[in-house]
């Protein structure tokens, strides 16, 4: 058996792990730019997660205006050492400004999943959740994606009772990162 047979499962599991915090993190700013309820459950998992090494980082970083430095530090570190740790189990680091070019690639396609995913939760728990019912996930998905679902809704109005905005709001996530992945990655 050679290296490489261990590599690509412990990449595997590296990434995933490192993945997984990371949307974590990613949704701690994403619940301070919805204004997400404090209460909720998903929140409190959020916010107990990622509540350590945020409050440390806040120690040196305060906020910029709205938005939480010490979480943004705490996203790019995450990634960082995801890219560093895969990078030696690969055996191939990245050198110079490649490395900046890589979290943005990374951080640019985190992004562009969790609004895709979120987009697919918020349809599927319309046609599922009964109405009258509550469900924790469903106000949080709607705050967060009202900002790019409500322009296409004014343009596009529901078809025969049929909402296609969550369609075309996927579209346009998935043609964007078609174009910007390559310019982040260099593979144009």
């Amino acid at each position: 058996m050679t290296n490489g047979y261990f590599a690509n499962p412990l990449i595997f599991i590296v990434e995933t792990l490192f993945y997984l915090y990371m949307v974590v993190v990613a949704l701690r700013l994403v619940m301070q730019w919805a204004s997400w309820e404090y209460h909720n459950p998903l929140v409190q998992f959020i916010i107990k997660a990622t509540q350590v090494p945020v409050k440390f980082l806040r120690q040196f970083l305060p906020a910029m205006g709205r938005w939480d430095t010490a979480t943004i530090v705490l996203l790019i570190a995450v990634t960082l050492l995801k890219l560093v740790i895969v990078g030696l189990i690969a055996g191939a680091l990245p050198s110079g400004l490649l490395w900046l070019s890589l979290i943005a690639a990374e951080l640019f396609s985190l992004f562009i999943s969790i609004f895709t995913v979120s987009i697919i939760i918020e349809v599927i728990l319309s046609w599922v959740t009964p109405p009258g019912s509550y469900n924790p996930v469903a106000p949080l998905v709607q705050r967060m994606n009202a900002p790019l679902l409500t322009p296409v809704r004014r343009l596009i109005p529901p078809l025969g009772g049929v909402d296609l905005s969550p369609l075309f709001v996927i579209l346009g996530l998935q043609v964007l990162s078609m174009l910007v992945m390559p310019l982040l990655t260099g593979r144009i």
